[in-house]
């Protein structure tokens, strides 16, 4: 959502304090996971869970690197803090744990300058597909 708002001009939208962590997966990462998964059975009897993400970012941290990506290829980016239309703590304790999948032999794609370079270009090529008016919210949680 922030480098397609990034691309075509609009500000990144934070909800309320932008304190709320997020686990990130690259989709190359995801399909590894199932694959993993699948070769790794069970054991009878056994339950396991497997946390699928490799990196955790706040959203605010977030919008500061896709404001500094943006910047560094010619984007004008800002960033707004909108009064949260959801219900959830803006800040909260995440602490899950990722290390199965890891163990298991995941070699991670993390989120870099190049990654994001690469999906502003692609957001800035196709901003013409964009519908502006569907970038806002428009179901508020709270009645």
């Amino acid at each position: 959502r922030f480098c397609i708002q990034a691309a075509v001009g609009h500000p990144l939208t934070i909800y309320g304090k932008g304190g709320q962590t997020r686990g990130l997966l690259d989709i190359r990462d995801t399909v590894r996971c199932i694959e993993i998964a699948i070769a790794n059975p069970a054991e009878p009897g056994e339950f396991r869970v497997f946390n699928q993400f490799t990196e955790l970012f706040s959203v605010s941290d977030l919008a500061l690197m896709v404001k500094k990506a943006g910047n560094a290829i010619g984007l004008n980016v800002d960033i707004n803090n909108l009064e949260n239309p959801r219900i959830e703590k803006e800040e909260h304790y995440f602490n899950a744990k990722n290390t199965k999948l890891l163990d298991l032999g995941l070699q991670p794609h993390y989120l870099s300058d190049s990654l994001l370079d690469s999906l502003l270009n692609f957001a800035v090529k196709y901003q013409n597909r964009v519908d502006n008016k569907q970038i806002l919210p428009k179901v508020l949680w709270r009645r």
